[in-house]
């Protein structure tokens, strides 16, 4: 049996409870075995000791909205770029999203179960993950990329990523089978027309209440198998809301009437607060963004913030995510001061990234907060995210990074090296 004593920290336990000074997290193999302060932990003499350095001690953080096998570019790139590439980029990808400090992610789209076990096996590095496979979308709806000018840009099927699209109660059914098949861990669906769809738009409201229904059903009988919802219109929201969807993405132009359904049934919101800005920050600074993105991005900004705000103060359910893949991978933690601009304190926006957010995977009994019996994922930040949440956005500030107990990343300044620089 190995231990590690985490020692000389503050302790910020994902709960929302005040920061602990003089903290301590005992881990025994990749458990956490006894989280307090120093002086009430007793530690096995030959525990491996990790010195917090006086900096601020978190657990593992969590994305419940990312896209790892994309991140956009060009369109004119896309059309020359061999398929298989998108799977070595996604190393990369997955690579800069742990080094940030996020050690678990629910893949809202295009990514396999294949990556998921590279990464379960050790084949590469990066963050467990939940994949839906392919989002459900109807023909001509977000999600389905055919241009008018005739050419088809949709994501192409292979063994693994069957097609998503689908018309109808009995190809909606069959769809949910198929992403199952796959190992899908959760059902996606658009429920709504969108920002980066080229003949839609966000308020467009798609699929009936009947055909989401079906694919809560399918997705139940699957041992509880949970669906997400791509909503951005208040109609296609409260469709989704009432069908039993478990949550609600994006969720732009919510209404009195939406919030009122998602307290009702307790449904989640995961805000990505940060697509829209980042579509229209990528217009500024390069040719990536298409100008129908840019236009429906620049209407909605606002909008969408007001909206997430008025969920907020109602009291609905927020789970970080941010449609990491829309802006590049290992920016996730801009979210967080998004998150604090519509009303949320720091701590708020912290738990929403740890406990909440696992809570809204299914996986609160394992991940989220540093208590005893969770897995070992933790971060130590040099900086106090309580008092600066914006600090978490410059990933040198993230200067410790841990998975199942193992150290993915080391930035501490450690006495053999200050002897080597002297």
């Amino acid at each position: 049996m190995a231990y590690i004593l985490i020692k000389n920290g503050t302790l910020i336990d994902g709960i929302g409870n005040e920061p602990v000074r003089h903290a301590a997290v005992l881990i025994k193999d990749n458990r956490i075995e006894e989280v307090g302060t120093l002086d009430s932990i007793t530690a096995p003499n030959d525990a491996e000791v990790i010195d917090a350095e006086g900096g601020y001690i978190l657990p593992g953080l969590i994305d419940t909205h990312v896209h790892m096998m994309f991140e956009v570019k060009d369109m004119r790139e896309t059309l020359v770029t061999p398929f298989s590439l998108k799977f070595y980029q996604a190393i990369e990808h997955l690579k800069r999203t742990l080094n940030v400090g996020i050690t678990t992610v629910r893949d809202a789209g295009f990514t396999d179960v294949g990556v998921k076990q590279a990464v379960e096996q050790g084949l590469i590095k990066g963050p467990r993950m939940q994949v839906s496979i392919n989002p459900l979308t109807i023909t001509g709806g977000h999600g389905d990329s055919w241009m008018r000018s005739g050419i088809d840009v949709t994501s192409k099927t292979y063994p693994g990523m069957p097609s998503g699209l689908c018309d109808g109660p009995e190809e909606v059914r069959k769809r949910v089978r198929e992403m199952l098949r796959a190992g899908a861990d959760i059902i996606k669906v658009h429920a709504t027309g969108g920002v980066m769809s080229p003949t839609d738009h966000p308020e467009f409201t798609q699929f009936s209440e009947e055909e989401l229904s079906i694919i809560v059903q399918e997705a139940a009988f699957r041992r509880g198998v949970k669906v997400m919802a791509h909503a951005q219109g208040a109609e296609g929201v409260k469709n989704a809301v009432r069908a039993g969807i478990h949550s609600i993405e994006h969720g732009i132009f919510l209404d009195d009437e939406a919030i009122e359904l998602m307290l009702k049934k307790g449904t989640y919101l995961v805000p990505t607060l940060l697509a829209p800005v980042s579509v229209l920050e990528a217009s500024k600074n390069t040719e990536n963004m298409p100008e129908y993105a840019v236009a429906k991005a620049r209407e909605v900004v606002d909008i969408h913030r007001e909206s997430v705000a008025k969920a907020y103060k109602a009291g609905v359910k927020i789970a970080m995510g941010t449609d990491a893949g829309v802006m590049p991978h290992g920016t996730n933690l801009r979210e967080l001061g998004l998150m604090c601009s519509i009303g949320m304190t720091p701590m708020e926006a912290i738990v929403a990234t740890t406990k909440v957010a696992a809570e809204c995977m299914g996986w609160g009994d394992r991940v989220g907060t540093l208590e005893k019996g969770k897995a070992a994922d933790f971060v130590i930040t040099k900086t106090n995210p309580v008092e600066n949440i914006t600090s978490l956005e410059d990933s040198k500030n993230i200067v410790l990074v841990a998975k199942d107990g193992v150290v993915e990343k080391d930035l501490r300044v450690r006495s053999e090296q200050l002897v080597a620089q002297v």
